[in-house]
């Protein structure tokens, strides 16, 4: 069955991760003082707007042009304003988190970028972002979740919308045809944020060669794939990709053989031997085979629950953006770095001090500086390695 995540669009109002192709190169220490914004008072520095604006970049000070440094700027102090607004109310209503889940929260991230405490720290030093700034952007994401969460609790999802949306959307529920896989990945390429890492093709080969013998051995897939696989967006889950059909797999270049022996003689539990393709090895489980297309009813397996939750998760985006509004419309909002630009059209505000242009207006007073809040927590991790084909999660064995 297609997942109807296809037919929900769901996204976080909290705050959108605007992807940027670039940094200021020209930040100088003058600007860490400057305000780039007030919230209800409180402050949201302009260093704050640069770090996330380089973290977004991936450390890329060059490549933006003027005018796109004002658009990226204007639109993290936007995302950031938006967060300040969210947070303070949730501090107004007492759902923020205890000390003990941020600590949990932190640990899960950490688990989830599948890195050693030494690779972990080294990716904040690298962000310019101490364990402190980390620490409170935690206490937003979840003190902001929480919030949402207090009033989405309450959307009741009656049986007549569920039954309406499968008679309106038939041709979504369907087991098709085709495989769900799992898969250890060897890359040639150096990548230092991996354990056990390959750092050329011969290392590779032998890389491969050996978790093959393991796997002969009669080594559990899962626990191997764990260990050695440097495929991080699957080793957490014992190798699973999910499930695809077979115009999936050759569209994602699959090499037809592979495809031929999933699709064939192969056995559920059975795995193929190293396949070099796209630069990488590959050894591939086959977890589950579905031969037939099988249309579903509202009563199959799964198949309610999911438009339920569908459902809901419309409600939640629709009520997340309400809150949102209301929340933007009862704060007192400053934003100094817009009125900047409109006072410097011909810079846009953006030159460094001394090199032009007047800096970002202080407010008459000025409270402690909120920290800094750019985006969730997990987004601190190390680039993750991609799968080689991107599958539906399997949720119909």
């Amino acid at each position: 069955m297609r997942k109807i995540g296809k037919v929900f669009a769901v996204t976080c109002l909290a705050v959108s991760a605007v992807v940027v192709a670039g940094c200021a190169s020209g930040g100088t220490t003058s600007n860490d003082n400057m305000v780039a914004a007030t919230v209800n008072g409180r402050n949201i520095m302009l260093q704050e707007v640069e770090r996330e604006v380089n973290r977004q970049a991936g450390g890329n000070p060059s490549s933006l042009s003027q005018l796109q440094l004002a658009q990226a700027r204007l639109t993290v102090l936007s995302n950031l304003i938006q967060r300040e607004v969210l947070f303070q109310r949730a501090e107004r209503e007492k759902v923020l988190p205890t000390e003990a889940q941020i600590d949990g929260a932190i640990a899960q991230q950490k688990e989830q970028a599948g890195t050693t405490q030494e690779d972990f720290d080294r990716a904040l030093k690298a962000q310019n972002m101490s364990i402190e700034t980390l620490r409170e952007e935690a206490r937003k994401n979840l003190a902001i979740a929480a919030l949402q969460d207090k009033y989405s609790g309450k959307i009741i999802i009656s049986d007549r919308e569920v039954e309406d949306f499968y008679s309106s959307n038939r041709n979504q529920f369907k087991n098709e045809r085709g495989v769900a896989l799992a898969m250890i990945m060897v890359d040639p390429a150096d990548n230092p944020n991996i354990a056990d890492d390959a750092k050329n093709e011969s290392d590779a080969k032998l890389k491969i060669d050996n978790i093959y013998q393991q796997l002969q051995g009669k080594a559990d897939f899962a626990t191997v794939a764990r260990a050695k696989s440097e495929d991080i967006n699957s080793l957490r889950g014992g190798g699973d990709i999910g499930f695809a059909t077979e115009e999936d797999l050759k569209s994602n270049g699959f090499p037809p053989e592979v495809v031929s022996n999933l699709f064939g003689s192969m056995q559920v539990g059975d795995y193929t031997q190293p396949t070099f393709f796209r630069g990488k090895w590959y050894i591939f489980k086959l977890a589950d085979k579905r031969l037939q297309t099988e249309n579903l009813t509202l009563e199959s397996p799964g198949v309610r629950q999911q438009i339920t939750q569908g459902l809901n998760n419309q409600r939640k985006q629709i009520l997340n953006a309400a809150l949102l509004e209301v929340a933007i419309n009862e704060a007192r909002i400053v934003n100094n770095l817009a009125a900047n630009m409109i006072n410097n059209p011909g810079n846009l505000g953006l030159r460094p001090a001394g090199e032009g242009s007047a800096p970002a207006q202080q407010p008459a007073t000025s409270p402690a500086a909120s920290p800094a809040a750019s985006a969730p927590a997990s987004s601190n991790s190390p680039a993750a390695t991609s799968s080689p084909v991107q599958v539906r999660p399997n949720t119909n064995k």
